[in-house]
């Protein structure tokens, strides 16, 4: 009911940027919450930073200062500028959304994309 396409990930040095791309597809009523995950390999999926209706943010400490969120509401699309990459930031990259789709009562869930890989290496 919502498709949701990760883009721009790929191989940075150290000190290095990348900025990831999520787009909303599909029967969509409308978008509460969006947010990007990350998991590194042997590591549990964690919270990297969000954003709401209102543009209000929240980010996880390892990536404050250096990561920004941002959202397109008329292209349901979401971005994660990283700066400053470090080889912890490696990971596979998710994004969610929290939407609501065309549908009787207009149901709410969570939606996620299949992912991008971040590589930061020397």
């Amino acid at each position: 009911q919502v498709r949701l396409v990760e883009s721009g990930g790929g191989l940075v040095q150290p000190g290095g940027s990348l900025r990831l791309s999520c787009v909303a597809s599909g029967s969509i009523f409308s978008i509460n919450a969006m947010a990007w995950y990350r998991q590194a390999p042997g590591k549990q999926r964690e919270l990297v930073a969000g954003i709401f209706s209102d543009n209000s943010t929240i980010y996880e400490d390892p990536v404050k200062g250096r990561f920004t969120i941002s959202r397109d509401n008329r292209k349901n699309t979401v971005y994660l500028q990283m700066n400053s990459l470090k080889p912890e930031d490696t990971a596979v990259y998710y994004c969610h959304a929290d939407a609501r789709v065309q549908a009787p009562a207009y149901p709410r869930g969570d939606y996620w994309g299949q992912g991008t890989q971040v590589t930061v290496s020397s």
